[in-house]
């Protein structure tokens, strides 16, 4: 592939992937955390309304959504969509969906005694949440948001089917031209990897930040930054314990 494809076809591209990406996040995390809450309301109406809505766009496909909203919705109501909005809202809909569920189980995780303090303190419903559940119910949320982050990335090839020119649109265009489909595609594979492991580490970041600020301990460090700063103590050859000085 010559830098005049890479520069015309692929840097767009991969920007466009980018922005798709992070607009459905944004859109997801939203809906994750209005229908979460919800589904944890006292009021019947309101778990219903929010678990139907869970089991739709969990049930439904994306692909399918994302062809419903750009060619049956102008036909339905006479919307017409840009292709990329019709790409964001569909997969920042179901993933929200998925991301809902990760909500409401961090919030149930959250012990019965925190609350009935916050009950004891005259705390309202939402002053509970705010104060009390959402702040330790973070950084559970976050493994999972993760990886429902790194599955909405690599779901945003989708939006190729549909003439949104992101990375795998690009790259198909490249196919096209060169007729080499071996390492166009072996290079775009390297590239979802790599922003996918941007967004590993940024939320490791997180997390660490997260549990700090609870006065957890941080989370190991895992793979080969790890195993690069583990250190070892040396024990005492008569105690068998470490020495007071602690590891090196």
């Amino acid at each position: 592939m010559t830098w005049a494809l890479w520069e015309s076809y692929m840097l767009p591209g991969i920007w466009i992937t980018v922005q798709v990406t992070v607009y459905s996040a944004a859109l997801a995390a939203a809906v994750a955390f209005v229908v979460g809450m919800a589904r944890t309301s006292r009021l019947w109406i309101v778990r219903f309304l929010s678990g139907a809505y869970f089991e739709v766009f969990r049930g439904a496909s994306a692909l399918v959504f994302m062809f419903w909203l750009f060619f049956a919705l102008p036909i339905a109501f006479g919307w017409q969509l840009v292709p990329m909005w019709a790409g964001v809202l569909a997969l920042g809909l179901t993933y929200g969906a998925y991301g809902s569920e990760v909500v409401r189980g961090a919030l149930a995780a959250v012990s019965p005694a925190q609350r009935e303090a916050g009950i004891a303190l005259s705390f309202t419903r939402w002053q509970r949440l705010r104060r009390i559940e959402l702040p330790q119910a973070w950084p559970e949320m976050i493994p999972p948001f993760n990886n429902l982050f790194i599955e909405l990335l690599k779901g945003t090839a989708l939006v190729s089917v549909i003439s949104v020119a992101d990375m795998t649109f690009a790259a198909n265009l490249i196919r096209f031209t060169t007729n080499d489909s071996a390492p166009i595609y072996t290079l775009l594979l390297l590239m979802y990897f790599v922003l996918a492991f941007a967004i590993t580490r940024g939320m490791r970041l997180l997390e660490r930040r997260a549990k700090a600020g609870l006065g957890q301990a941080p989370p190991p460090r895992r793979g080969l930054p790890g195993l690069l700063s583990r250190r070892t103590s040396v024990a005492d050859p008569v105690t068998g314990s470490a020495p007071a000085g602690g590891a090196r």
